[in-house]
C-alpha cells in the first residue's frame, strides 16, 4: 500500500517527497514508511512517537507476519519518525503549508493530527473512526475531551483513519462520541455496581453491537481498557 501510494504521488508530481507523516503508532499507518526509504524523507510523528513504536516494534513485527504470512508481509519494517512534534508546528511545502499539531493522550499517547492550510482539510488519523468500530489504546476519557475540543473547529473536509474519503466536518465525529460516550457510562455503571471486569465486558456498550463492522473483534479490548482507566477514578 505503501508502495501504491507512492506511485500515486509520482503520477501528478516529480518534486521531491520531503516528508512521511504518520498519524500515531499502530502498524497500518506505519509499516508504509519503508515505500519512501528511497526517497530519504524526513520521518515525522509526535513526540512520543518514537518511544511507543520502539517498544512495540518486536511485537508488531511478528503478530504482522503471522496474520499476513512472510510473503505478503515482506520489504515491511519499522521505521522510526526523525522529527518529533512537540508543540503545533507548520510545514512549509511552497504555496502549500501544513500545520502538525501533537494531541494529548486520545486513540493512543502519541496522536498527531495535520491540516492542510490551503483547502482547509483536516486529517485525524485514528482520532476518527467511520463504520469501523474505534479501537482504544489510550485514554476514553482524554478522546472524549479531544472531541469536544475538536468538534469546536471548522473545517471544510475531514479525512478518517478508517472509512471513506473525506467526510463533512464536525458532523462525521458523532457515531465515534455515541459510541465512546456509551462505553464509558456503561463500565461506569458497572463499578459503581461493584461488577467485575469480566461481568462488564459481557454487557457495556453492547447497544451499539450492529451500528460497527469489526464490533466483535474489538469492543471487548474496547471495554477492557475503559474498565482499567475507570475503576482507579
Amino acid at each position: 500500500m505503501g508502495e501504491e501510494l507512492r506511485e500515486a504521488i509520482r503520477v501528478v508530481t516529480d518534486k521531491p517527497i520531503k516528508y512521511v507523516i504518520n498519524t500515531h503508532m499502530h502498524p497500518d499507518h506505519v509499516f508504509g514508511n519503508a515505500a519512501f526509504k528511497q526517497d530519504n524523507p524526513t520521518y515525522v510523528g509526535h513526540y512520543k512517537l518514537a518511544r511507543a513504536l520502539g517498544t512495540r516494534a518486536k511485537s508488531y513485527i511478528t503478530a504482522s507476519k503471522e496474520m499476513m504470512g512472510e510473503k505478503a508481509f515482506a520489504g515491511s519494517e519499522i521505521i522510526l519518525p526523525t522529527m518529533g512534534i512537540k508543540e503545533s508546528t507548520t510545514l512549509d511545502l511552497g504555496n502549500r503549508k501544513l500545520l502538525l499539531e501533537p494531541m494529548p493522550t486520545a486513540h493512543t499517547d502519541n496522536d498527531l493530527i495535520v491540516t492542510d492550510l490551503k483547502t482547509n482539510t483536516l486529517f485525524l488519523g485514528d482520532l476518527l473512526f467511520s463504520q469501523h468500530i474505534p479501537t482504544l489504546d489510550g485514554s476514553i476519557k482524554g478522546w472524549l475531551a479531544v472531541i469536544d475540543e475538536l468538534s469546536k473547529r471548522k473545517a471544510d473536509r475531514v479525512v478518517p483513519g478508517h472509512g471513506p474519503a473525506s467526510m463533512e466536518f464536525p458532523q462525521a465525529l458523532e457515531p465515534e462520541r455515541r459510541y465512546l460516550t456509551t462505553v464509558e457510562k456503561d463500565v461506569r455503571q458497572a463499578i459503581a455496581e461493584g461488577k467485575t471486569l469480566s461481568e462488564a465486558t459481557k454487557t457495556a456498550g453492547f447497544s451499539e453491537k450492529g451500528k460497527w463492522k469489526l464490533f466483535d473483534q474489538y469492543h471487548v479490548r474496547n471495554v477492557t481498557a475503559a474498565f482499567a482507566e475507570l475503576e482507579w477514578e
